[in-house]
């Protein structure tokens, strides 16, 4: 990605937050994943990864690690993962994980290097010490690891179930990153949530890691919980601010009890009415930017010296399913029980069960069920909102030499449909540029959505976009 121009300061517009408050894609990719097809399978994922390794300067390789074992369920969850207190569960799980990493691996060129990795889940840290040491052990045989200082590797982790020795440890087999899920410190929120979880517990956590030599730690927060109040959250606030961790992100809690059994547990109406949870937004959106850190994009936040804010002043900031990462032109590669590759030109996942995922790969094959080869449209429109959620702007002329096309024509329908965001503020258009201005950062996803061919809606302010 060329180096951007610097996007305008963030400002919060409370009125036109809540005008364009509809829901749409995070954008982590496009087409986003409810448009793969059953039809991609095994044989297309070999074919892709065939391919890239004959680019003529090959990407290098992001990692992505999926354990999906949790030791208690949350309520608010929306993810792939298993509840169990049986740890005995890890060890078949990494023997086809193993099986996984070995097959795969063989498909690339080995001067390829990978440059990212990331355990997600799930509770990566189900997996003890040792387990997960091994792990990292593994790819390091079958794939060629970036020596850079710029080479990131990262884990989630729950402080519930791991503690300063745990980190210490898996620092000293490469992990450089971690990101802890706080979601809310009040004891209220945390009994309506099922999820305990104390400052202490948190704090020597991250002093165990910056000891380790950790060089930049994320906190998860989550906004719209039942019994958030604002003065609950501000207390929050508060405290993670100082717990200086490196980098914040602040997600919108989404109850879909019918999608999501879990959040059936939660009492619907303790959840806070629209007022309240725009009030929690724009009180996190101030808190954070007084205290120093930079609004990054959509639910991002970064201190300035922070890698993610470098990208971004760098022009190498990326999106993808972890949320903004520091890596762009990487092939991603996931691994494990629903994870998801982007391979060149492709999108591909694996088996969404477990018995799914062991199944294939018990019978010889990769557990691959479904993906996406991507049409020109969708690489143009990729690339477009790639740039728009993480330029903040678009280089109008550089785009049409890059893809040989005529813009206005080409997006004619996209411009008709960013026109009332134009007049309100939103964005500023030109023949050579658009660029998302200081009230617009904070709607990213709704200017994005103007160019997303998948939504059939005139009017993104008002859309109900899936």
């Amino acid at each position: 990605m060329n180096i951007a121009l610097a996007p305008a300061v963030a400002q919060f517009d409370r009125a036109l937050v809540a005008q364009y408050d509809v829901n749409g894609p995070r954008y982590t990719s496009y087409p986003t994943a409810p448009h793969f097809r059953a039809d991609f399978g095994e044989t297309e994922l070999r074919q892709a990864i065939r391919a890239s390794n004959e680019d003529p300067i090959p990407r290098d390789i992001s990692a992505y690690i999926h354990i999906p074992f949790c030791l208690s369920p949350c309520f608010y969850c929306g993810c792939a993962r298993i509840i169990t207190r049986d740890q005995d569960k890890a060890g078949p799980y990494l023997a086809r994980l193993y099986r996984e990493i070995e097959a795969v691996s063989a498909l690339f060129d080995r001067d390829r290097c990978l440059a990212q990795l990331h355990f997600g889940g799930g509770t990566p840290n189900f997996l003890d010490a040792d387990q997960l040491v091994e792990l990292i052990d593994t790819l390091g045989r079958h794939f060629s690891f970036s020596r850079r200082p710029d080479r990131e590797f990262g884990v989630e982790l729950d402080p519930r179930f791991c503690d300063a020795d745990y980190v210490r440890r898996i620092a000293a087999a490469g992990i450089n990153r971690i990101s802890i899920g706080v979601q809310d410190f009040d004891p209220d929120v945390q009994r309506a949530i099922n999820r305990i979880q104390s400052v202490e517990q948190t704090r020597d956590v991250m002093d165990g890691a910056r000891a380790a030599g950790i060089r930049s730690i994320n906190l998860d927060l989550i906004y719209g919980l039942p019994r958030q109040t604002q003065d609950s959250f501000a207390r929050t606030l508060d405290q993670v601010i100082a717990l200086r961790p490196e980098r914040i992100a602040t997600y919108g809690y989404a109850h879909l009890p019918e999608r999501f059994k879990a959040q059936r547990q939660i009492d619907k109406f303790d959840l806070p009415d629209a007022s309240t949870r725009l009030g929690l937004l724009q009180q996190t959106v101030e808190a954070l930017t007084a205290a120093g850190y930079r609004y990054i994009g959509v639910d991002h936040f970064a201190l300035p010296e922070d890698d993610l804010a470098r990208a971004a002043d760098a022009g190498t900031l990326q999106r993808n399913f972890q949320g903004y990462s520091t890596h762009a032109a990487c092939d991603l590669v996931g691994f494990g029980m629903s994870a998801i590759s982007h391979v060149g030109a492709t999108f591909s996942q694996n088996a969404k069960d477990l018995t799914g995922y062991y199944a294939a790969l018990d019978n010889g094959h990769l557990p691959t069920v479904r993906g996406l080869r991507l049409s020109d449209d969708d690489l143009l429109r990729a690339d477009l909102i790639q740039r728009l959620m993480c330029a903040g702007s678009l280089d109008i002329r550089a785009f049409e030499e890059r893809h040989l096309v005529d813009f206005p024509r080409y997006f004619q329908r996209s411009l008709d449909r960013l026109r009332p965001l134009e007049a309100d503020g939103l964005v500023t258009c030109s023949p050579k540029r658009i660029t998302v201005t200081a009230r617009g950062q904070f709607l990213l996803r709704n200017i994005a959505m103007c160019f997303d061919a998948y939504v059939d809606t005139p009017d993104i302010r008002y859309s109900r976009a899936v």
